[in-house]
């Protein structure tokens, strides 16, 4: 009986998704039950914020192996998730912590070229991932390169609450539980990466 209206409440979450309807909360109990067609759709709706994020935070380099990390742990630890509402703020923690990871294995030298996909097939079976990237053209291409090498001259804690609070659009209570740092150390690394990159962008001639 409870598997046939775990079916069925996958069903009307399916046709809800393609209505945009499906609420956040409704995709994550699922997914909690092991629902792996709802973590399709959970993984479609937000891949791509975790995508950019991670480029911004750590550039182009094992950018999908680090994207499917990040959604492997979450497919990991949904069932201990408590709180349905703080999904967001406990995706972008996932995210950080997995840019950290890759930064210091950058740092020693020990970057990693891919992930153990077998591990990931295991888990997530014949769920199908795919790329809904939206196209863009060659200025917003252009301008996303400028401000990138701008962000790769701050240092990583400081292009971290940039890319959070002004590019993600968080706000900096959240970014603090997110970086878990005070909400003052948030506001003073935001002085200074906001006044590091306008320099940085004033010399490749972009006025603000």
């Amino acid at each position: 009986m409870s598997k046939m209206l775990a079916c069925e409440q996958a069903s009307a979450i399916d046709a809800k998704s393609e209505t945009g309807l499906a609420t956040e909360q409704e995709l994550i109990f699922l997914c909690q039950q092991g629902d792996r067609e709802c973590f399709r759709l959970l993984y479609q709706r937000y891949q791509q914020r975790v995508r950019s994020t991670l480029y911004q935070l750590c550039g182009s380099a094992s950018l999908d192996d680090l994207v499917q990390e990040v959604f492997f742990k979450v497919w990991k630890g949904l069932p201990k998730l408590k709180t349905a509402k703080y999904f967001s703020t406990w995706l972008y923690r996932i995210s950080w912590n997995v840019a950290t990871d890759q930064r210091r294995k950058l740092a020693k030298g020990q970057e990693k070229t891919s992930l153990n996909e077998k591990v990931w097939e295991k888990e997530l079976d014949n769920t199908k991932l795919t790329n809904t990237e939206p196209a863009i053209d060659l200025m917003q291409l252009h301008y996303q390169d400028v401000v990138q090498r701008g962000l790769d001259n701050l240092s990583f804690e400081h292009r971290a609450v940039l890319v959070l609070h002004d590019l993600k659009d968080l706000p900096q209570k959240q970014v603090a539980e997110i970086l878990n740092v005070p909400v003052g150390t948030v506001k003073s690394r935001l002085f200074h990466a906001r006044n590091s990159l306008r320099k940085f962008l004033e010399q490749q001639g972009i006025s603000f």
